[in-house]
Order: C-alpha cells, then sequence, then structure tokens
C-alpha cells in the first residue's frame, strides 16, 4: 500500500501521511483497494492551488488522468496538437513525453485536476475519449469510458466490461480487473450484475484484497444465481479463511450443486480443493479430510482424479507434515509447481528446489493449472512463489539475501496472505538475525495481519532478549511459549533452538516441514546441551566432525556458538574461542549480522574473563535461567542455594522439608548436571554465569 501512494504521491511525506489519515483500517492494511482517485488532502491543494489552466490545457490532463493507460497517440488524437506543441504549451511543464508514452511531471497533479473538475466535465471527457478509443478499434478502453461517461445507468455496458475484467483477472492484473468489474457491476442489472460482482470478488481475491473479496462475493449469498454461488464458492472461502485465520465451517455437502452440470460440479471441487490447502496450511487435519473427502466425491463425478485430486491430495499431506506423500503432480504453479519445489527441500535438496522456483516452465510461471485456474498469475500465487523462495533461501543459510527478496517482494505483492501468515514470521525472524530488532517492514507487516490471523511473537521476543546479551529473560520466554505449546508455522522457521532443546518433557516439538540439514542441526544441538561432562570429550568430537557436514553457513555457526560455549562453561577456553570464532565468520557469511554481534560480544568477554554483559540483582541469573531448563523447579531452587552456601539444614527449613528430602533433591541436581561435589556445582554455576 505505501510503495503505491509512493508512486502516485510524488514520494511526497506529507502527502502521503494526509491520505493515509482519509484511509479506512481496510485500506491501510491491505485488505481492500485504495480509493480511486486519491482524496484530495490539504498538501495537494495547496501544491496546486496558483495553478491556472485554459480549458483546453485542463481537458488533456484530465484525459491523462482518467485513462487506463498511458498510451501517447490517443491522448494526441483527442487534443488535436501534435506532441511538440503540447510539449511547448505551458501545459507540457506538467508532462513528460517520451517514446509514445505520457504521465503526469508530478503525480499528484492527477488528483488535483480530477477533484478540482465538475461531474459534468468529467463524463464529457469520458465520452469524448470513448469516440477515441472506438474509432482506434480498441473496446476495452471505449466501452469503460463510455461506462463511465454515463450519468445514469448503461446496461448494455455491463457484459463487454465484465468479460474484459475476468480476461484481465486470467492475465494477471487484477487490480484493473477489479476497476472494470466495479464499473460493470453498477451499470449491470439481472443476472448480469452477478456475473459482474463474481468477477469482481474473483479480481479481489487474485490481487489480496481479502476484505473487497468478501463482500463482492456475499453479495451472491443467498439470493444470487446458483451458477454465479457456486463458481465464486472457492474465492469466497479463500476470502473469509485470510480474514477470519480459520478456514469457515461450512458442510461441502450443504454447498454441493443441486444440478448434474459438469461446470458446477467442477467449481465446487475446486472449492472443496481450495478448502483442503487452507486447512493442512493451518494445522487443521480434521477439517483437511473433511475437505478431501469432498475433493475426492467431486473428482470421481468430474473424472479428474489424476489432474486435480491427486496432486491436492498430495500437497495437502505435504503441508500436514507427511514426509511419505506419493510421488505425484500436477501442471501449473501451485499443484505442480510449488508441490515439486516442497519436496524437493524436504528431501534435502534445497538448491534443486530454488532452480525450480527460478524455473519458468516447469514451475510457479507454468501452463493452467486446474486447481487454482485463472489464478495462475496473480499477486497471490506470486506472493505464495515469493514466500517459498524467502523461505528456501533461509533453510539454505543465505539470510542476507533472503531479508533483500522478501523486502522487494513486500513492494509488490501481499506476502502476509499466504501459509496463514509465514511471510510475516519470516520478516521477523530475518529482521531480527540481521539487525537484532523488528525493522519498519517487519512491523508494518505485522500490523496488517488480519485480525483472525496468529502468529508466535513469544519466540521474537525470545531471540531480541538473547542476542542483546539477556539470557535470563530469553529462558523465561521461552519457558513461557512452551508452557502454552510451543506454538510455530508450518514450515519449520529458525528460532530459538538453543532454549528449548531440552526442557522437562523432552526435546521440543518438530515443525511439520523442513529440511533433514535443520533436523540434523538440532540434533547436534540436543547432543551438546544433554552430554554430561563424563563423555563430553568423545561426545563433542563426535558432534564437530558432524557439524562440518552442514551446509548452511547459519545452522553450522549455531551449533559451533554451542559448542563454544560450552567449552568456556568447562574453562576450556582455548576450544572455546576456535568455535566462537568459527561462529562469528559464518554468521557473517550468511549474513545475519546481529547473531555475529552476538559472538563478538562474547568473545570479547572471554577474552577478558569479565561477568555478564547485563548486570543483575541475582549475581547467578543468567545460570539460573540456564539450570532452569533441566531442572524441576524444586531441584533449582535447593541448587542456586547450595551454590551461595547455604547447609542442607538450612535449605530444608526455608523450603519447609526435611534435610533427606534436600539431600535427594541435590541428588539429582548432582546427576543431570554431571557433577559429584557442592564444590563442583558452585564452580559449574559461576562459569555458567560467565559465559551466557
Amino acid at each position: 500500500m505505501l510503495s503505491r501512494l509512493s508512486d502516485d504521491l510524488n514520494a511526497d511525506a506529507a502527502t502521503i501521511r494526509g491520505v493515509v489519515e482519509r484511509l479506512t483500517p481496510a485500506q491501510r492494511h491491505g485488505f481492500r483497494p485504495l480509493p480511486t482517485p486519491l482524496p484530495l488532502v490539504p498538501s495537494i491543494a495547496q501544491t496546486f492551488d496558483g495553478l491556472h489552466l485554459d480549458g483546453r490545457d485542463r481537458e488533456l490532463l484530465l484525459a491523462l488522468a482518467v485513462c487506463l493507460d498511458d498510451v501517447l497517440d490517443p491522448l494526441l488524437e483527442f487534443d488535436g496538437r501534435s506532441a511538440a506543441e503540447i510539449a511547448a504549451a505551458s501545459v507540457g511543464d506538467h508532462l513528460l513525453m517520451h517514446a509514445g508514452r505520457a504521465r503526469f511531471a508530478d503525480t499528484r497533479l492527477a488528483i488535483w485536476v480530477r477533484a478540482t473538475t465538475c461531474a459534468a466535465g468529467t463524463a464529457m471527457v469520458h465520452g469524448r475519449l470513448s469516440a477515441v478509443f472506438r474509432r482506434r478499434g480498441d473496446r476495452v478502453s471505449a466501452d469503460w469510458h463510455r461506462a463511465r461517461a454515463s450519468l445514469v445507468g448503461d446496461p448494455g455496458t455491463a457484459p463487454e466490461l465484465t468479460l474484459i475484467a475476468r480476461q484481465l483477472t486470467e492475465a494477471g492484473y487484477p487490480d484493473r480487473a477489479l476497476l472494470l468489474a466495479r464499473e460493470a457491476s453498477e451499470h449491470a442489472v439481472g443476472d448480469a450484475r452477478d456475473e459482474a460482482r463474481l468477477v469482481a470478488g474473483a479480481s479481489a481475491v487474485g490481487a489480496g484484497f481479502a476484505a473487497e473479496a468478501a463482500a463482492w462475493l456475499g453479495t451472491l449469498y443467498p439470493h444470487g444465481s446458483e451458477r454465479c454461488r457456486l463458481a465464486g464458492l472457492g474465492a469466497l472461502l479463500v476470502a473469509q479463511t485470510l480474514m477470519q485465520g480459520a478456514v469457515p465451517e461450512v458442510d461441502p455437502t450443504a454447498v454441493r450443486p443441486g444440478t448434474a452440470d459438469e461446470a458446477d460440479w467442477r467449481h465446487w471441487t475446486r472449492a472443496a480443493a481450495l478448502a483442503a490447502i487452507l486447512c493442512a496450511e493451518r494445522g487443521d487435519r480434521q477439517g483437511m479430510r473433511t475437505w478431501l473427502d469432498a475433493l475426492r466425491d467431486g473428482a470421481t463425478r468430474i473424472d479428474a482424479e489424476r489432474e486435480l485430486r491427486d496432486p491436492v491430495v498430495a500437497l495437502s499431506w505435504l503441508l500436514a507434515g507427511d514426509r511419505d506423500v506419493d510421488g505425484v503432480t500436477g501442471p501449473g504453479p501451485v499443484s505442480g509447481g510449488m508441490l515439486r519445489t516442497l519436496r524437493a527441500a524436504v528431501e534435502g535438496d534445497i538448491d534443486l528446489a530454488l532452480r525450480l522456483v527460478a524455473t519458468d516452465d516447469s514451475t510457479f510461471s507454468g501452463g493452467p493449472d486446474p486447481f487454482v485456474p485463472g489464478y495462475e498469475l496473480s499477486p497471490v500465487v506470486r506472493a505464495y512463489r515469493a514466500v517459498v523462495e524467502v523461505l528456501l533461501l533461509m533453510w539454505r543459510g543465505d539470510i542476507g539475501i533472503a531479508r533483500d527478496r522478501l523486502i522487494q517482494a513486500a513492494l509488490r505483492l501481499p506476502i502476509a496472505l499466504p501459509f496463514a501468515g509465514l511471510g510475516v514470521v519470516l520478516a521477523r525472524r530475518l529482521d531480527l538475525a540481521v539487525l537484532g530488532e523488528l525493522g519498519p517492514f517487519a512491523r508494518s507487516l505485522t500490523i496488517a495481519l488480519p485480525a483472525g490471523v496468529k502468529i508466535d511473537l513469544l519466540v521474537d521476543r525470545g531471540i531480541h532478549s538473547f542476542l542483546a546479551g539477556s539470557f535470563d529473560d530469553a529462558a523465561a520466554t521461552m519457558r513461557l511459549w512452551s508452557d502454552l505449546g510451543s506454538p510455530q508455522a508450518a514450515m519449520a522457521v529458525p528460532g530459538l533452538d538453543e532454549l528449548v532443546l531440552i526442557g522437562a518433557d523432552g526435546p521440543a516439538p518438530v515443525a511439520s516441514i523442513e529440511p533433514p540439514e535443520l533436523a540434523r542441526a538440532r540434533h547436534l544441538q540436543v547432543r551438546i546441551a544433554t552430554a554430561g561432562d563424563g563423555r563430553w570429550r568423545t561426545e563433542s568430537e563426535e558432534i564437530r566432525e558432524a557439524a562440518r557436514t552442514l551446509s548452511s553457513p547459519f545452522a553450522r555457526a549455531r551449533v559451533e556458538a554451542m559448542l563454544g560455549t560450552r567449552d568456556a562453561i568447562r574453562d576450556d577456553h582455548s576450544s572455546a574461542r576456535i568455535h566462537l570464532q568459527y561462529a562469528e565468520r559464518l554468521f557473517e557469511l550468511s549474513g545475519a549480522t546481529a547473531w555475529a554481534r552476538a559472538i563478538r560480544r562474547r568473545l570479547d568477554r572471554l577474552d577478558a574473563r569479565e561477568g555478564s554483559i547485563v548486570p543483575a540483582l541475582d549475581p547467578l541469573s543468567a545460570c539460573r535461567s540456564a539450570w532452569s531448563l533441566r531442572l524441576t523447579a524444586r531441584e533449582l531452587d535447593v541448587a542456586m542455594r547450595a551454590v551461595r552456601g547455604a547447609a542442607n539444614r538450612e535449605i530444608g527449613a526455608a523450603l519447609s522439608v526435611s534435610v533427606r528430602t534436600v539431600e535427594v533433591h541435590l541428588g539429582r541436581v548432582f546427576t543431570k548436571l554431571d557433577v559429584r561435589s557442592r564444590v563442583e556445582l558452585t564452580v559449574l554455576a559461576h562459569r555458567t554465569d560467565q559465559h551466557l
């Protein structure tokens, strides 16, 4: 939205702020399109307050402002002057003409001209433009301007505008399609109005305007024709899911076609396929199974088992976390391209997956897709492609590149919508990895999420604290995250595994989709965190060798950082320094500069043999946070009191337990932390606090 406003408002900050204040929340968040024209705000009025235009020049500027494109020749025919004559006239100062194109020197002038021209004057210009385009054989523009010129309804323009809007949607121009379909609906009557509303809703879905789509398609229920209701069912389910965060609770049998018409059954079957995928993205296996049953029923009726049913079933189960899906695939960008790409990634070949994303003829830009017919080139499908590419880059360890790609995509695509907000999760994690905090893009995308879409924020807070050196706050945050059920995205996004690997209930749950290398790296981190001192020498050698096989610099850097920290706690500073230096360089290689800075601070602390970066009231707060991941609350309390020198009798009196109970707790503490005495426990506590 801000990118479009910047283009339309000459990148003037005051004007952008003024226009944003006039927008509805849905428009500000990208759920509805921006108004056409944009509102005349005081800063625009003041800019052109002294501008005086004669009638001919005003009409020329107004014609440029209301045309669907910027081709120069129709404007010259409309005005009657040559390009050279216009350039030499005073109006030429306000135009940029080059290579047969014309545009405003200051885009804000288009808003001012439209706002300061009366309705009759605007209608007259539209009428003249309609005649120009009809003589030139451009039926699209001719019918558009004819409809805009009509001060009363003109039903004759609606069918052609609706047809053109449908073609524009399929060609990947849903914004313009929505403009035409909206105009058609204002003139159409009867079945033609239902058709125009259907196309308007479909184009809005393709553009990512979820609230707009739901509003248009909702008008078809309950009084629209059954054909239009079924044709719009899939798009309506998508729009409502994007806004609500969950697939609507609809019984598929309640919306089944009441006729034997194959087209109606095909629309219903595609709607079932869309609902199944949306459920899978959100981890709703029960809903996914219900809609897959409907898909199988419909596919049998329309003989679409191979082209539609099989690839959608495979993609649904893959998104739900089943890696043993059949090797089927379909044509087009989603049932073919996305399925092949994700399958390659989970099988361990991320480079192949990235090549599939980039290869037009085999993936996302391929031919017609029976799953999403007419949407193959839409911004929403391209947003799915962009999010998948960024995720693959992150899995490969190219953190800096992934962040740059995501920012570029966010400027032109609705990346907050795919995979239940995965694009927003990626934006936040990438900002934290590079900046150490949330940047403007991540914050804006988070605000723009629909209210019903929930993403995990606790892990981000934990990462922020961890990178800032507040280990105790990070550990407390991750404990709360674990207590809340460890919510996470359907696809693995690197979080803060260092602090959630060895909780009281065992290893943290694994996300649905991840490449094997991420699982191997997490397994190495578990081994580092759980290995006792007695077997550390042997264990560490095996872990070091295994870490060298990790191709992702980011994943390996985190393993090296844990190795270095573990060695530092054991007072093996030479080995710790080597691993931490490896980690720093690998983080820098991946572009994760915030992680590299955190390791540099750890190295500086190791060299200076200083305490914690962040002073705390509790001198052993970092140690308490670290041990809390391995000890029960009562064991932790006993251990910390013992470290501070309290005798067993004193501990028992303070906790209102017997001395024998204290001894039992201390025995469990010694076993879990692999120490043999209070002295070793105290030494371990201070080393742990020093190096975290």
